[in-house]
């Protein structure tokens, strides 16, 4: 990679981000509404409102929930989409059931999570996220792995190789990271609805509290932070991702050689 098309990637990354952010700043620069506060009286507010306990009582509670959340729906849903999709007759017995969960929405079901869970508690709101970022990945899973090569499976079972299933993995690889992709960004949608059911604490939390309180700027910065959460994974998302796939990615620009 030259520094040359290192820094056009760059720009690119910043550029709009760059446009959006000097067009909220003079479209509020004079502004006189309570609830449209100046980008300027935003950003004073931000150190004074985030950089303080509130790392250690809101925004580190919210991102470890995310995480716990969105790791065991990976798990779940990548070994049960396994065994869904290398088996057709499971994936018959449960494909209307599958469907069913599959349609209803996630944020339907946190006060019903929150009853039998507890409305304060952790576990409520890591149930919430599990239940909504799991088929996203479950889904995805089946499907990478039905469409497996099975020339690749006839030569593993050939060759009796003994990690046969982390060989179908990696094949249904492209598959699952979509999967994954998807979950991601549900994840933390979830995190915030999941804190606005009796939370005192957390993301969601705050910025509920501080719109109910009206500090607005407040507000906006808690806005701002969970947008930021957005990006950051995102970013750590695509490195892990890009190193993963390395292969595929590889094989395709191969397959366009060839």
């Amino acid at each position: 990679m030259s520094p040359a098309w290192l820094g056009r990637r760059l720009l690119a990354a910043v550029l709009l981000p760059a446009v959006l952010i000097a067009l909220w700043w003079l479209l509020t620069a004079h502004s006189t509404s309570y609830f449209w506060p100046p980008l300027q009286t935003i950003l004073k507010a931000f150190p004074d409102t985030w950089f303080g306990e509130r790392i250690t009582t809101d925004i580190l509670p919210s991102v470890s929930r995310l995480l716990i959340g969105y790791f065991l729906a990976l798990l779940l849903g990548v070994a049960a989409g396994s065994a869904i999709g290398g088996s057709p007759v499971l994936r018959a017995l449960t494909e209307p059931t599958l469907e069913f969960f599959r349609a209803i929405p996630p944020p339907v079901l946190v006060p019903v999570i929150a009853l039998f869970a507890g409305y304060t508690g952790s576990l409520s709101k890591v149930i919430t996220i599990v239940l909504g970022c799991i088929w996203p990945v479950l889904l995805n899973t089946v499907e990478g792995v039905r469409a497996v090569d099975e020339v690749l499976l006839d030569t593993a079972r050939s060759y009796r190789l003994r990690r046969r299933n982390l060989l179908v993995l990696r094949a249904a690889g492209p598959q699952i990271a979509a999967g994954a992709r998807q979950a991601l960004s549900i994840a933390v949608i979830l995190m915030v609805i999941s804190e606005l059911f009796g939370a005192n604490h957390g993301l969601g939390a705050s910025v509920v509290q501080f719109q109910r309180g009206f500090a607005i700027p407040q507000m906006w910065t808690g806005i701002i932070v969970l947008g930021l959460l957005g990006v950051l994974l995102s970013l750590i998302f695509r490195i892990v991702e890009h190193r993963a796939l390395a292969w595929y990615r590889g094989l395709r620009e191969t397959d366009r050689g060839a």
